[in-house]
Order: C-alpha cells, then sequence, then structure tokens
C-alpha cells in the first residue's frame, strides 16, 4: 500500500515473559492483495487520482496559453490592459495551485478518499487477526509486510491464510489453505525457551494504524 501501512503486534497478555508465550505472523501486503474490497477500492483511489490530476494539468495548460497570448499582445496593449491580463494570470496560477493542494495535499481530497475506502477494511483485517490471536491462543502476532523489522520468519508460524478465511476469502480464490480455529499442535508449539526472539521496535510501529 503507499497506500496507509498495516503493522499488526497484538500483545494479549504482558504479564508472562516473550520467551515462553506462543507467537505468530501475519503478512498484511498478503492478506490485502486477496482481498477484492481492497482491490476495488485501489483501482477507485487510482481512478480519481488520474482524473484529478488531468483536471489540474489542464489548470495549467491553460494558463500557459495566456502566458503565450500575453507575450505575443503585450506590445500592442496599454499599461491598464497589460496589469489586467498579468492580475488574471497570477489569479489562475494561485487557483490551481490550490486546487492541487486541495486534490493531493495533507489532508487533502484523495487521502480523505483513501481514509474512507481503505480504513474500514484495515478495522476488519485488525479484527481477523485478534480473532486468529484468540482462537489460537497467540499472545503475539507480528506484521512481516515492509517496513517491519522482520528479517526471517518460518512459515510455519504464518497465519496469514486463517485471516483470511476469517475475511471470506476460501483457499480456492487464494491458493492458500483454510485450516482455521484450533491449533493441533504441529508446527504451532511456542518457541523453544532457550532461543530469544526479539520483538519490533517501538519505531516500527505498534498496533493499528
Amino acid at each position: 500500500m503507499t497506500r496507509t501501512t498495516l503493522v499488526f503486534i497484538l500483545f494479549i497478555s504482558l504479564s508472562s515473559g516473550l520467551f515462553a508465550q506462543r507467537y505468530a505472523y501475519v503478512d498484511t501486503d498478503y492478506i490485502l492483495k486477496n482481498l477484492s474490497s481492497y482491490n476495488t477500492a485501489q483501482k477507485e483511489l487510482d481512478r480519481v487520482s488520474i482524473q484529478w490530476q488531468s483536471e489540474i494539468e489542464q489548470r495549467y495548460e491553460s494558463i500557459d496559453r495566456l502566458i503565450a497570448a500575453y507575450q505575443a499582445e503585450k506590445v500592442l496593449l496599454t499599461e491598464d490592459m497589460r496589469k489586467e491580463r498579468e492580475d488574471e494570470i497570477a489569479r489562475k496560477q494561485t487557483e490551481a495551485k490550490e486546487l492541487k493542494r486541495q486534490r493531493f495535499g495533507v489532508d487533502g481530497d484523495l487521502f480523505q478518499r483513501r481514509q474512507e475506502l481503505i480504513q474500514p477494511i484495515q478495522d476488519e483485517i485488525y479484527n481477523a487477526i485478534k480473532e486468529v490471536a484468540q482462537g489460537g491462543g497467540f499472545s503475539v502476532i507480528f506484521d512481516k509486510a515492509k517496513e517491519s523489522n522482520i528479517l526471517y520468519a518460518d512459515p510455519k508460524y504464518d497465519r496469514s491464510d486463517r485471516v483470511l478465511t476469517r475475511l471470506g476469502v476460501s483457499s480456492k480464490d487464494r491458493g492458500g489453505s483454510d485450516d482455521d480455529d484450533t491449533d493441533t499442535g504441529t508446527g504451532n508449539e511456542a518457541e523453544p525457551q532457550n532461543e530469544k526472539v526479539s520483538p519490533p521496535s517501538r519505531d516500527s510501529g505498534g498496533g493499528r494504524k
């Protein structure tokens, strides 16, 4: 995503040490890629972005034509006429800059539209991850998507497909496994006590964003 980045770290119980806790991870990039609702939302964002960018470019093209016409006719204009044309050009340039800021600036239209479309999906994913964590008895679930500090993760601890199952995405649609609900013990045991597991740093972002 440049989307807004999803980094989920669920700490359900902090009373005992991390070494004795069960943990797993998910890949939110993989989860998002397999959600039709996210793909639809992204297409809509791309559509409005292209539309608004075209609108801004048309404004600047119109300004360029005004400037060219003014330069060609400048010697024929009176001082007052020159001032009027220059003021018109300056006003349209200001309007174009303001439109660009309104559409693509911080808290602009594109940002607001992204919040409307993507935030509900992020909330659904978070809730599904929480359900998987609680159902599987996991104290911690990391996100191995980009911008995380997980350099390697054993696939047997990956619960991304379980999250997708909770979100209603079948294994047929994604080519993954539909195993869910409870762990059988195979590949899901807590990490051995003598192996250290470093949790993500606070700078990498925790909880929902």
